[in-house]
C-alpha cells in the first residue's frame, strides 16, 4: 500500500474512533453489557469459523518457520474460545465505572465538590501473536466506554479479523457504534508507524509484547504509552522464611508458566539460610528442568549451577534457566532489585513482620508480594476480572490494568449560586 494512501487510511480509521469514543460515552451500562453477553454467544455459535480461519494463521506460521511457544501463543482452542466466552459474561456482570461520583466534600464557599469517572476516549493497542487479546483488549474497552484501534501481529491476521468481525456485530447489535472496535486492516508494518502519529484522535497507546515492540512504540509515539519492557521478577528468601513455603514459592513461580511476564528470574537466597535451601529448592527446579546460574557463593553450594554473568541479573529468560544469587542480608537484597528490577513483580518470603512491610514499602513494582509467587500478577488472579495489559509505568496506571484502569476522573462541582470574589 502506498504511503500516502496508508496515511489516509490510518487518519480515516482514527477520524472514526474519535466519533464513536463520543458515542460510547453516552452508552449505558445495560447496552454495553449487552454487547458483551452477546459477543460471548457468537463465540460459541462462530466457533468452526473462528478455528478455520485460526488454521489458516497456524499453516502460514509454520510454513514461516514459527515452532514451540511462539506457535502456541497463536493457537486458538475450543478451550480458549470457551474461556473468552467465559470471560466476557463475568465482565458483563462487573460494576460500570462510568459515571461514579466518589470523594465528594463541601467547601467553606457552600460548593459539592467531587471526582468522577469518566472513559479515556481512543485507545491504540498493538500486540503480537496471541489473538485472543482482540477480545480481552475489545471488550475491556467497551465495557469502559471507550474506542479502540487494534494491530496484532501479521501472523494471527486471519484470527484477529474474524474475532474483531465478531466484537462489531455485537456493538451493531446493542445498539453502539460498531466502530467503538476497529482492526487495522493491513498487516503492513508502515500502518504502525502512521498509527503513532495520530496524537489529535488517539488518546493513548498500549504496545504489548516483546520488548523490541515497546521500545519501538515508546520512540515513535506522539501520545501517552503505557507499557512494560520486561519483568525481571525477583523472590527474596529471607533468613526467617518457612523454607518449605520458600520452596513452593519459587518452584511455582518459576515452572508455572516460564514465558510469561510475571515469571520469577532471579532468587535472591539470605546467606544465613542458603545451605539448607538451596540443595533443597535445586532439586525440585532441577527434577522441573530448569537450568540453573549462580554467584561463586551459589555455587559453593551447588556447583552443578553455572556461572552467573552480570548479564543474568538483568535477564528476561523467559524460559526454564533461573539465575541465583546469595545476598548477606535484605539490605543486600534491596540494593539489588533496585538495580536490577523492572518494576513488574517482586515477592519476599519471610515470617518477619517488620521486614515484611519494609519490603512492600521500600519496593518499588507495580506488585510487591509477601509469602506468594510473582504469577500473581495477573488482572483476574487480583480481581479485576480481566486485564488490558501490565503497566510499569506510573503515569496513568501501576500494574494490571482492568476496566477501571481503562477510565480517568475528572472534577465536577455542584453550586447553589457561588461566584469567585
Amino acid at each position: 500500500m502506498a504511503t500516502q494512501n496508508l496515511t489516509h487510511e490510518m487518519r480515516a480509521l482514527a477520524q472514526r474512533a474519535r466519533a464513536a469514543a463520543q458515542g460510547m460515552s453516552r452508552a449505558g451500562t445495560a447496552a454495553k453489557n449487552q454487547a458483551l453477553l452477546r459477543a460471548a454467544e457468537l463465540l460459541e455459535q462462530e466457533r468452526a469459523a473462528l478455528l478455520a480461519a485460526n488454521a489458516q494463521d497456524l499453516e502460514a506460521a509454520q510454513a514461516a518457520g514459527t515452532t514451540g511457544a511462539k506457535l502456541e501463543r497463536l493457537r486458538l482452542t475450543d478451550r480458549v474460545l470457551a474461556d473468552l466466552a467465559a470471560g466476557l459474561r463475568q465482565l458483563a456482570a462487573q460494576p460500570d465505572p462510568v459515571g461514579e461520583i466518589s470523594e465528594m466534600r463541601r467547601l467553606e464557599n457552600g460548593l459539592l465538590v467531587g471526582r468522577m469517572r469518566v472513559p479515556l476516549g481512543v485507545i491504540g493497542m498493538i500486540y503480537e501473536s496471541r489473538p485472543n487479546v482482540t477480545i480481552e483488549a475489545g471488550a475491556l474497552t467497551l465495557k469502559a466506554g471507550n474506542a479502540v484501534i487494534l494491530r496484532g501481529g501479521s501472523e494471527a491476521f486471519r484470527s484477529n479479523t474474524a474475532l474483531a468481525g465478531l466484537l462489531r456485530q455485537a456493538l451493531r447489535e446493542a445498539g453502539l457504534p460498531e466502530d467503538a472496535v476497529q482492526l487495522v486492516p493491513t498487516p503492513d508494518r508502515a500502518a504502525v508507524l502512521e498509527l503513532l502519529k495520530l496524537d489529535e484522535w488517539i488518546d493513548l497507546m498500549i504496545p504489548r509484547g516483546g520488548e523490541g515492540l515497546i521500545r519501538f512504540v515508546t520512540e515513535h509515539a506522539r501520545m501517552p504509552v503505557l507499557k512494560h519492557y520486561k519483568g525481571v521478577c525477583h523472590v527474596y528468601v529471607d533468613r526467617d522464611a518457612d523454607l518449605e513455603m520458600a520452596r513452593r514459592i519459587v518452584l511455582n513461580a518459576k515452572t508455572q508458566r516460564p514465558g510469561v511476564c510475571n515469571a520469577l528470574e532471579t532468587l535472591l537466597v539470605d546467606q544465613a539460610v542458603a545451605a539448607d535451601f538451596l540443595p533443597q529448592v535445586a532439586r525440585d527446579l532441577e527434577a522441573a528442568g530448569v537450568e540453573l546460574r549462580g554467584c561463586p557463593e551459589t555455587r559453593a553450594v551447588l556447583p552443578e549451577a553455572r556461572p552467573a554473568t552480570e548479564a543474568d541479573w538483568a535477564a528476561e529468560y523467559l524460559d526454564l534457566i533461573l539465575a541465583v544469587r546469595v545476598v548477606r542480608d535484605m539490605e543486600a537484597a534491596l540494593e539489588h532489585i533496585a538495580r536490577y528490577g523492572s518494576n513488574h513483580t517482586e515477592a519476599i518470603v519471610t515470617q518477619n513482620h517488620a521486614r515484611a512491610m519494609r519490603f512492600l514499602r521500600e519496593v518499588d513494582a507495580s506488585l510487591v508480594l509477601v509469602n506468594a509467587s510473582t504469577r500473581f500478577n495477573d488482572g483476574f488472579q487480583l480481581g479485576l476480572g480481566a486485564e488490558i495489559g501490565i503497566s510499569t509505568s506510573k503515569l496513568h496506571a501501576y500494574g494490571p490494568m482492568g476496566v477501571r484502569e481503562l477510565t480517568t476522573t475528572k472534577f465536577v462541582a455542584l453550586g447553589d449560586g457561588q461566584v469567585r470574589g
